[in-house]
């Protein structure tokens, strides 16, 4: 019998439990993760105003571009170091991880500068206006400083998890959210720092979660640990790790695009708390995509493993099940902002205007909502079988293809709503895109005979 933490498992064990063995801790990260950036808004709105969370709005585009490069390192190095781990080469592992810390600090620290000298006009490009740019340079001013800090922590976590330690992984955003849940309250609300306090608790938090995963590399007895000698940039370490890191980044740098153009479109049409609003529902649907993310995560190594092994039924019992599961995810979420949606925006402010325009847009915006879970599953899933050209396709052309043009019409007929209906105009028919290609995939798999015919029971 193969024992828990063999391989094998993932092609005996059944199905289902191993979707709860794989998903459950990833899902546990992914929505620590939003309940992060929800704790932000919701403090920053009860303890600052509207204005500072049409602030916070602003920073979006500029916190997807902080991730986007702390991925293409942290991502490209996680899958990397697995791969050496996997064929029992640790000094090669041990090398990635030091590339990976010094490529994070060289990263976080030009790009915190940069970004700082030319805050207020990148701010302004944002769409920020006169009464939210100060709000939104206080909070990004701090979170900049700490820049290299966000890096080394987020990028050795991932090494951490890829390494054999995903537990310890999980308990560090755990440990990080509860530092903010407990710092942030202090400074906003009880020492008056408002949305520097925020920016402040973060990077704090971030700095406990950074002292944890550094603690465990300098642990001997971790598989891969900081060693001397080690700290060596090599140049095939650094472009294995960018050409995998190259796909997540890119999709977050397309991510902050269309944040812009909502940014600058909600601004033309409905003004500054028209983007606070956004702030809110952006939140909301961030936290069940992410959860949804969890999932595929849990799911990517079952398929791959079972695709590689040519056990095609397993691989569509595990799509069927991600399916499913996905589906009723972000069901719950739509049914939650469709019926609750006054409950939901009042968890952010009080601010009446603020709570009409938000709660008109969260349910416009999730009109669509219950098959997002299902294209989120079947864009993973070609990328779990090594088909990433396809993921990166169905997963781009979701924003840049659909989402961008509707945002450049619709709000010239319909004003802000056109704003809210370009995103599930775009889900609708990202979802019936990937529809398509799961079964041309499917049908092109079933004449090679690779595929069993019947369907799973």
């Amino acid at each position: 019998m193969a024992k828990s933490n063999s391989p094998l498992i993932l092609g005996t064990r059944p199905i289902g439990k191993l979707l709860l063995q794989y998903s459950i801790p990833a899902i546990i990260g992914m929505t620590v993760t939003s309940l992060y950036n929800i704790i932000d808004s919701v403090f920053i709105g009860h303890g600052v105003g509207a204005l500072g969370i049409a602030g916070l709005a602003i920073t979006f585009p500029l916190m997807n571009l902080i991730v986007a490069f702390c991925v293409l390192v942290g991502v490209g190095g996680a899958t990397i170091s697995s791969i050496y781990m996997g064929q029992k080469d640790t000094q090669r592992a041990t090398y990635v991880l030091h590339n990976v810390l010094l490529m994070l600090i060289f990263n976080g620290i030009m790009f915190g500068l940069v970004t700082l000298y030319f805050l207020d006009p990148i701010l302004l490009f944002f769409g920020a206006s006169a009464e939210t740019l100060p709000y939104a340079r206080d909070f990004m001013g701090v979170l900049l400083l700490g820049t290299p800090i966000t890096y080394v922590f987020i990028g050795l976590n991932n090494i951490m998890r890829a390494t054999g330690y995903p537990k310890k992984a999980m308990i560090s955003a755990l440990f990080t959210v509860g530092a903010n849940i407990i710092i942030a309250p202090i400074f906003i609300f009880v020492l008056k720092w408002g949305i520097k306090g925020a920016a402040l608790a973060t990077i704090i938090s971030q700095t406990c979660g950074m002292i944890w995963v550094l603690h465990h590399f300098l642990d001997k007895n971790s598989f891969i640990h900081f060693q001397k000698g080690a700290y060596v940039l090599k140049k095939r370490i650094i472009v294995s790790i960018l050409s995998i890191g190259l796909s997540p980044f890119l999709m977050n740098v397309c991510a902050s695009g269309v944040v812009i153009i909502i940014n600058n479109s909600l601004l033309s049409h409905g003004g500054d708390l028209a983007i606070g609003a956004y702030g809110i529902v952006n939140r909301m649907l961030t936290f069940f995509v992410m959860i949804v993310m969890g999932l595929t995560q849990g799911m990517q190594p079952i398929i791959g493993y079972n695709y590689g092994a040519e056990q095609y039924d397993r691989v569509k019992q595990t799509l069927r099940y991600g399916i499913i599961a996905g589906v009723c995810i972000t069901t719950f979420g739509f049914i939650l902002d469709e019926i609750f949606p006054h409950a939901i925006v009042a968890m952010f402010t009080t601010n009446d205007e603020l709570t009409d325009i938000a709660t008109t847009g969260l349910r416009i915006c999730t009109i669509m909502f219950p098959v997002v879970g299902c294209q989120i599953v079947i864009t993973n899933f070609f990328q779990s079988i090594g088909k990433s050209q396809i993921s990166i396709l169905l997963s781009l052309s979701r924003q840049l293809v659909f989402l961008i043009p509707c945002l450049l019409i619709l709000p010239i007929h319909l004003g802000t709503n056109g704003v809210w209906a370009s995103i599930p105009v775009a889900d609708s028919i990202a979802f019936i895109m990937a529809i398509i290609a799961i079964w041309i995939h499917i049908k092109k798999i079933q004449k090679k005979n690779s595929f069993v015919h019947e369907p799973v029971q």
